[in-house]
């Protein structure tokens, strides 16, 4: 039952989508993901790639992704967001998601980041619980914000 964590590469991204499209399903968003496998080779392995990846494998196949990318806080300096931690569901519970999620924090230390920040969603008390245990800071009072492309697009055009 081992595994190994190792940075991904451009050929997994289509194991990445389905395990993005996995996550999708169990957050109650079926039909949210519009990205390609193209756009995920574009857009993780270009010359100024947008995101970067660690994954799980075991015996040649992904079962865990840490998707996360540099960003800059104007208290904190550089950040890291991580955008997306997964782990399929018949390998959870085997540590793949601890070992990820470390792979991410230390990559975070070793290059010097002053953060790393997420979202989880407040019913999936078991990742909440995680990562509290690990010293994350849960802050209740923040909440997301987001506009979709056809919102930017409706504002734009109405300024």
């Amino acid at each position: 039952m081992g595994f190994i964590i190792r940075k991904g590469v451009e050929k997994d991204m289509e194991s990445v989508l389905d395990l993005i499209t996995e996550l999708a399903v169990f957050e109650k968003e079926p039909d949210a993901v519009e990205i390609t496998v193209e756009d995920l080779k574009r857009d993780g392995f270009s010359e100024n790639p947008k995101f970067q990846i660690f994954v799980a494998e075991q015996e040649n196949k992904i079962i865990g992704i840490a998707l996360f990318y540099e960003r800059y806080s104007t208290w904190k300096g550089r950040t890291i967001h991580l955008e997306d931690l997964i782990v399929t569901q018949s390998k959870q519970k085997i540590g793949a998601g601890k070992a990820l999620y470390t792979a991410v924090l230390k990559y975070a230390y070793d290059n010097n980041f002053n953060r790393v920040a997420w979202e989880v969603i407040d019913w999936n008390t078991n990742a909440v619980e995680f990562y509290k245990s690990t010293g994350a800071t849960y802050l209740n009072d923040w909440s997301v914000v987001q506009m979709n492309k056809e919102n930017l697009s409706k504002f734009i055009q109405n300024s």
